[in-house]
């Protein structure tokens, strides 16, 4: 067993532990059908102790990421392991989905104002110790505000992180009384391609995407992926169009409420949030327009 390994196993025994005692319910390992996740499973039935999986769906995931999602669910509770898909049903039975949050929120998600993530991935598993593939590589930001335990709270700067994982700090961690989401974080240490030489060597099934030269497989046309999101689209025109049209009700909401616009179509906030230099009422060359 590799030290990689050992320190990342570890953590999840010692969370699993905390989890049994402080909530007497199972660690969560948290699911979002990319290579962090997969081999955040893969440790969890490695490392022995009792847990359950859980995917938040987000609507705008690709079809294949969901499919990957749900095959390896399938593979999960035919071993006994609870698993959940996170519908976001409100208590009205309304859902909560990127379309009707674009037009709720009265402006496309940003790199800052990422309301996405709060409502449609950050939002389960209320009240229990959680597991994630969130890693130091991933961002200068994760590097700075994230730890191998902490303790989410509704305030941002009142959580807790603990970055040096010795014995003392993860008893402070257990005895700590601050209300708020526990989380671990065994492989935020880990490269990307230590995981992903891990999760060949080790066997694991990976989301198929990766082997069509994808680096990342989360929501498509995430602000904070710019770089292959003219990709994805390409890809996925269908979604593209969906995006669009929820611009074209959020634009509608917004006439409503008399506030001020720069766009007169979906179409017109698509290439805004894009950046791709199109201007407002601005033609397209053939070949280029949009899928609606």
């Amino acid at each position: 067993m590799s030290d990689l390994e050992q320190t990342a196993i570890e953590r999840l025994k010692a969370a699993s532990d905390m989890s049994l005692r402080l909530f007497e319910k199972p660690l969560v390992i948290t699911y979002s059908g990319g290579k962090d996740s997969d081999v955040m499973l893969h440790l969890a039935e490695k490392s022995g102790i009792p847990f359950e999986a859980l995917h938040s769906l987000t609507t705008v995931d690709a079809p294949e990421t969901v499919r990957h999602v749900y095959d390896t669910f399938r593979r999960l509770e035919e071993k006994g392991v609870k698993c959940t898909v996170d519908r976001h049903v409100q208590p009205d039975g309304s859902r909560v989905t990127m379309w009707n949050l674009i037009t709720r929120k009265l402006m496309p998600p940003t790199r800052v104002m990422r309301y996405c993530c709060e409502k449609l991935k950050e939002s389960g598993a209320k009240g229990r110790f959680i597991a994630t593939g969130v890693r130091w590589e991933e961002s200068k930001t994760r590097q700075k505000n994230r730890g191998e335990f902490e303790i989410l709270t509704s305030k941002p700067k009142d959580k807790l992180i603990l970055s040096n994982d010795n014995d003392e700090d993860r008893r402070l961690f257990e005895t700590c009384q601050m209300k708020g989401k526990r989380v671990v974080n065994p492989i935020i240490d880990w490269k990307d391609n230590e995981v992903l030489d891990y999760a060949a060597v080790e066997k694991i099934p990976m989301n198929p995407l990766y082997c069509e030269g994808f680096r990342r497989v989360g929501c498509v046309g995430c602000p904070m992926a710019s770089k292959t999101r003219i990709m994805e689209f390409a890809r996925y025109p269908r979604i593209k169009a969906a995006y669009i049209r929820a611009f074209d009700r959020m634009l509608e909401e917004r006439r409503k409420r008399s506030l001020p616009c720069q766009w007169q179509s979906g179409v017109d906030v698509f290439h805004w949030w894009m950046e791709d230099g199109v201007l407002p009422g601005q033609e397209v060359l053939d070949g280029f327009e949009e899928d609606v």
